[in-house]
C-alpha cells in the first residue's frame, strides 16, 4: 500500500467519481488516514496504537504498513487544504455504509488499546462518528432484524 502519497484521497477530493475497486482503496485510504490521526489525536502518538493500528490494517485489508507509514500519515501538515473530518464529509457517499461504520469501530479499538482514552480522544472520534454520519445505534452494533 503506498501510503504516503494517498493518491485516491487527492482524487476523491478533487471531485472524481469512485467506482467499485477504487472505492475499496478509498476505504484502505480512509482508515490508514483516520487511524494514524487518531494515534495523535492526543498528542503523544503510543508505540502500543502503532502497533494496534498496523494489526487493524492488516485484518482489514490483507496489508503490512510500516510504523513509519503510519507516524508520517499521523502528520497533521498533510491535511494543510482540509481538515481530515472535512475530507470524510466530503467522501462518505462515496463509500459503503459497512466501511464507515468499519473505520468507527477500528477508531474506538485504537483508543482503548493504551487502557486510557482522553478528552482530546472522544472529542475526535465523535467528530469522525459525526464525518462519516455513523449512527449510535451502527457504533452499538445494532442492526434491525433478528438477534442470534
Amino acid at each position: 500500500m503506498a501510503i504516503a502519497d494517498l493518491k485516491n484521497v487527492l482524487k476523491i477530493f478533487g471531485g472524481a467519481e469512485v467506482g467499485e475497486e477504487a472505492q475499496q482503496e478509498l476505504f484502505k485510504e480512509v482508515l490508514m488516514m483516520t487511524l494514524a490521526r487518531a494515534a495523535d489525536a492526543d498528542i503523544s502518538i503510543q508505540a502500543v496504537e502503532v502497533d494496534r493500528i498496523r494489526e487493524i490494517i492488516k485484518e482489514h485489508t490483507g496489508e503490512e504498513v510500516s510504523s513509519a507509514d503510519i507516524r508520517v500519515a499521523a502528520r497533521a501538515e498533510l491535511y494543510a487544504e482540509a481538515t481530515l473530518l472535512k475530507y470524510l464529509s466530503s467522501v462518505r457517499k462515496k463509500m459503503a455504509n459497512k466501511d464507515r461504520v468499519s473505520i468507527v469501530h477500528a477508531l474506538a479499538d485504537v483508543f482503548r488499546i493504551d487502557k486510557a482514552v482522553s478528552v482530546l480522544e472522544i472529542d475526535f472520534f465523535n467528530g469522525v462518528a459525526e464525518a462519516l454520519q455513523v449512527t449510535p445505534a451502527e457504533i452499538a452494533g445494532l442492526v434491525a432484524g433478528s438477534v442470534d
